[in-house]
Parts: structure tokens; C-alpha cells; sequence
């Protein structure tokens, strides 16, 4: 959090802007003149959103009725012509590590001084959406670019400043299925994606640009080039109103929806002028993969832990996101290695080295340019990797030979098993999770990993999955059984009875694991497989203030 604690609430609630919320500096943030940029970002934007979110639904119906996902042949011009993106500025031509977080001020800094190359600030799936939390953000991006970030720790004394090293800023906005509720636009909650972009290029945009260190984004969650297109119009726009040249906003787009890997080239193409690359966001794409396989048992999953990036679908979507974005010179980022430090065992902490050092060497040698840590004790692992296998600041011109990748490619599911201990992991992490975020906090380490807001996609979509299709599961004493709602509902029970025993009945109620555990039981199995859980958990969340 900012330094200033008062409670402030600007008084404009004229020409169709209505602020519903209250934070701490907020007149800081949502200054007239930015409330007026934001809301001509939603007049003149929101309907196209929202008319593509629609198609998202009826693309999705069509997949529920058979249809399966597949290259678009209205398309095959932009994905057999030959184009570039425009060239990659100085500050983005060397991303060979990338850290990630929430917007937290603390963590900003140690982030940004932790010896990476880039830094994620994501507004997105590691930061919890209160009111409070995404104006806080957004003030530490106003000191971040004047150059005054800094926080001193109220318990400890302990002062935190940035160094002379620092990451390169990128921001990541919410996705455009989210709204901010707390600021209304003639009746109608803003977009989160117009909220989080349009406040950080107003206060920030020309400063960033003038020093040659943004403004850069990362684009979530989108499952088009239609998508992309909108992304850019958004782009065109708030460069021409600020007066800011066009172009100088570079945005790397996250491929975490299976739609959007039959449409990468098209994404980079509508996006040419303003694209820096892709980025392998597995986790996310793990959850999209069952979400839109819905309907079609021959794609059920076993334990997430057995779905790794070295094989199936995950191997064919990294190597042809590499393929294309080299095609087309733009760079290709391998994923989120998600292990953090162990304290106070040493065999554990090497076992996630390890495991980090051989995720980091099979991403550089397929050809990546860069990869994610969530944890500043892991950078120097991945920078090991990378600075020996990779000399130069990337492999963008790489001559890279690779096999054809197809859709039965990247449509080939993971073999494995299902078993009673995979359940009960996805139900304690699922809830686990929904309660920290539910308490404001997007990024939170359960069980030696940094989890964000896909581990509790991932967990209830495969309940539902499993549920759904009356999947085989290997039960604790070795016995297969079909998973039915009977079972689920014994283990469910026994699992918030652990939950209940080790916080107690006081820290149960207070910790909000009764909430989270009803709202991930809800998405979990429901007749339907909702969309996102963070949609329904959003209404808990501005319920409880």
C-alpha cells in the first residue's frame, strides 16, 4: 500500500460517471481528466467488447455441439503471407528472465530489484481485484515511472528502495471477461481491461515513452484476433488522444486459451505495429484446454501434475507459439516456473531447483527467448540456464527447424491416471486459494509453489471434468473406481474437516475458507462448467465491502 492512509473519494458523479468505491488516494488516480479518458475508452470500446465476449459463448456452443477447434480458413492469407512485426525497441530485446507478481508495493520492488530482466506487474491473475488493491497498483505505477517508488515496512522499520539495476516494467490488465464494478459509466460497470490500461497510459504513458522503458503490456486471456484487433483500435486510440507517437506502445499477448493457439499468426498480425511477442501462459491454457474440450470425454485429463510441458498438447502449443513468433521476429516466452525456495530443508529446495534448472533448459533449447520465475530466489536459476545456452539477448533469428504441428497436434491430450489424491489436492489448493483471494491476496505460496488464479481454475475444472464423465480414479487403496458425486462429496466433506482442524473454527470463519469453499464448490459442479471462477468470487468480493 501507498504511504497515505486517508480515505478520499473524488466528487465527480456528473456526465455519466459514477465512482462506487473508496480507496486510498483515490483522487490521485481518478483525477477528472482521467475519469473522462477512461469513460470515452468505455463509450467508444465497451460494445465491441462486449459483443465479442458473445461470440466467445457461441463459438463455445459450437465446440459443446461437436465442433472442434481447427485453423480458421477465412484466415489462411495472413498465416501463409509474408509479414513482420514492427522492430522490438532496445528495452525489450534481452528477456531472457522474466519475474512476475502482484502489485503490491513491497513486492514491486524487490521485483524490480531482483535481478531479472523484465517484471510482470499483473493486475490480473496474481492480484486480488479489490477496489483497494487496484488503485493501490496504480498509484505505485505513478512512483515507478517519476522514480519515487519506495516503502518503509510499518512493523520492521525496514526501509526498500530501487537500485541501480532495475527490471523493465511490464503491466499486465485485467482480461476483457472482467469489469470494475466500483466505477460505473452511464449505469454500467467499466471495463477492468479499459480501467487497469487507460489509467496506467494516462498518468504514465508519455514519462515511460520519453525514458525509453514503456509502455509496455501483457495481454491475458484473449481467444481471437478479433480479440487482438480490439486491443489494438484500444492502442491507436490512447496514443492519438495523448499525444504519444503510435507505436510506442509494445505488447507481448499470453496464449492461455486453446482457441487462441489455432491464431497466433493472426493475433501478431492485427497487432504488428504494437506486438513484441507471445508467451507460453500454460497454466491458464491447461484450464482453457478442459473449459473448452468441455463436452468431449476423449479429452478428459489426469492429475495435474502429470500434465507437463514436454509432451501432447502442451509440447506441440509451445513449439509451434516459437515457430510462428520467429517466423514473424517477434519473441517467443516460455512459462511460469511456479516452484519457490523452501525454507529449513535442503533436499526439498534442491528437488525444486532441479526442477526449474530442467524446465528452464528444455524451454531454451526448443528455442525460447525468455521464461518466467515467480520468485526472485529463482531468478538466478533460470538466468544460469539462459545465459549458457542462449549468448546472445535472444533467438529471435534463429534458423530453428520445426516438425508440422496440426490440430490433432494441439488438440493430443496427456495420458495418465486420475487418483483420489489428485481430487483431494485440487479440492484443499482450489479453496485454499479462493480464501486468500477472497482476502486480498492474488499470489500465495501453497505447498512450495506460487500459486495464482489458474491453480484454482485448473482444480475445479477437473472436478467437474472428472465428475462430468464419471472418470476412472485411483482410489487410496489402490482400487479404480468411477468418480461419482457420492464419493466427491465424502472427500469434500473430509477435506474442509482438515480445513476446519488446522485453522480452527474462529480462523475458518475469519480466514473465509466457508466462502471460498461454497463459491469453488459451486463452479466445480454445477450442471454447466462456469466460465471463470473469479467472475463469481468478483460478487463475494465487492459483497463483503
Amino acid at each position: 500500500m501507498s504511504d497515505a492512509a486517508t480515505l478520499d473519494r473524488p466528487s465527480n458523479t456528473r456526465d455519466g460517471i459514477e465512482i462506487a468505491g473508496q480507496a486510498p488516494d483515490l483522487s490521485r488516480v481518478l483525477t477528472p481528466e482521467a475519469l473522462a479518458f477512461l469513460a470515452a475508452l468505455e463509450r467508444r470500446f465497451g460494445p465491441r467488447r462486449r459483443e465479442l465476449l458473445a461470440a466467445r459463448i457461441a463459438r463455445q456452443a459450437r465446440f459443446d455441439a461437436g465442433e472442434l477447434p481447427d485453423f480458421l480458413p477465412e484466415t489462411k492469407n495472413v498465416r501463409d503471407s509474408a509479414w513482420e512485426v514492427a522492430p522490438i525497441p532496445e528495452a525489450l530485446k534481452d528477456r531472457r528472465v522474466e519475474i512476475t507478481g502482484p502489485v503490491d508495493r513491497k513486492m514491486m520492488i524487490n521485483a524490480l530489484n531482483s535481478g531479472a530482466k523484465m517484471f510482470m506487474a499483473d493486475f490480473e491473475d496474481a492480484s486480488s481485484p479489490t477496489f483497494a488493491n487496484m488503485i493501490d497498483g496504480q498509484v505505485n505505477m505513478q512512483d515507478y515511472a517519476a522514480g519515487t517508488l519506495s516503502y518503509t515496512d510499518p512493523n520492521s522499520g525496514k526501509c526498500y528502495e530501487l537500485g541501480e539495476t532495475l527490471a523493465t516494467m511490464i503491466l499486465r490488465p485485467r482480461g476483457w471477461h472482467m469489469v470494475e464494478a466500483h466505477l460505473q459509466i452511464d449505469g454500467a460497470p467499466i471495463s477492468a481491461s479499459l480501467f487497469d490500461f487507460g489509467l496506467h497510459i494516462f498518468h504514465n504513458g508519455k514519462a515511460l515513452a520519453a525514458s525509453g522503458r514503456g509502455p509496455f503490456y501483457y495481454l491475458p486471456k484473449m481467444e481471437s484476433h478479433l480479440e487482438a484487433r480490439l486491443w489494438n483500435d484500444v492502442f491507436v486510440f490512447a496514443q492519438e488522444t495523448l499525444g504519444i507517437e503510435t507505436g510506442t506502445i509494445k505488447a507481448t499477448v499470453l496464449i492461455e486459451t486453446l482457441p487462441a493457439a489455432f491464431e497466433m499468426d493472426e493475433i501478431l498480425y492485427e497487432l504488428r505495429e504494437h506486438a513484441a511477442g507471445l508467451n507460453c501462459g500454460r497454466w491458464d491454457y491447461i484450464f482453457s484446454y478442459i473449459k473448452t474440450l468441455r463436452n468431449h470425454a476423449a479429452y478428459t485429463l489426469p492429475d495435474r501434475a502429470q500434465v507437463g510441458m514436454d509432451r501432447a498438447f502442451l509440447k506441440a502449443y509451445s513449439l509451434l507459439l516459437i515457430k510462428t513468433c520467429h517466423r514473424r521476429r517477434a519473441h517467443a516466452m516460455g512459462g511460469m516456473a511456479a516452484q519457490i525456495p523452501v525454507k529449513n530443508d535442503e533436499a526439498a529446495n534442491e528437488a525444486a531447483f532441479a526442477r526449474v534448472r530442467a524446465d528452464k533448459l528444455r524451454e531454451v533449447q526448443a528455442g525460447h527467448d525468455g521464461t518466467w520465475v515467480a520468485h526472485p530466489g529463482l531468478v538466478p536459476v533460470a538466468m544460469d540456464v539462459f545465459d549458457e545456452y542462449m549468448p546472445a539477448c535472444n533467438q529471435v533469428r534463429s534458423q530453428q527447424c520445426f516438425p508440422p504441428i496440426g490440430q490433432a497436434d494441439l488438440l493430443k491430450p496427456h495420458t495418465g491416471e486420475i487418483t483420489e489424491a489428485g481430487v483431494r489436492t485440487n479440492i484443499s489448493v482450489g479453496i485454499e486459494y479462493t480464501a486468500a483471494w477472497l482476502n486480498g491476496r492474488g499470489a500465495v505460496p501453497i505447498h512450495n509453489l506460487m500459486e495464482d488464479a489458474a491453480t484454482a481454475e485448473i482444480s475445479r475444472s477437473q472436478i467437474w471434468q472428472w465428475l462430468n464423465f464419471g472418470a476412472e480414479v485411483i482410489a487410496e487403496d489402490g482400487t479404480a473406481r468411477p468418480m461419482s458425486r457420492d464419493w466427491f462429496d465424502a472427500i469434500f466433506a473430509d477435506e474442509i474437516a482438515k480445513l476446519e482442524a488446522a485453522y480452527s473454527t474462529k480462523g475458518y470463519a475469519s480466514g473465509r475458507y466457508g466462502e471460498a469453499a461454497g463459491v469453488f464448490l459451486a463452479t466445480a459442479t454445477g450442471e454447466e462448467l462456469a466460465d471463470f471462477l473469479t467472475l463469481p468470487a468478483y460478487e463475494v468480493l465487492r459483497a463483503a465491502g
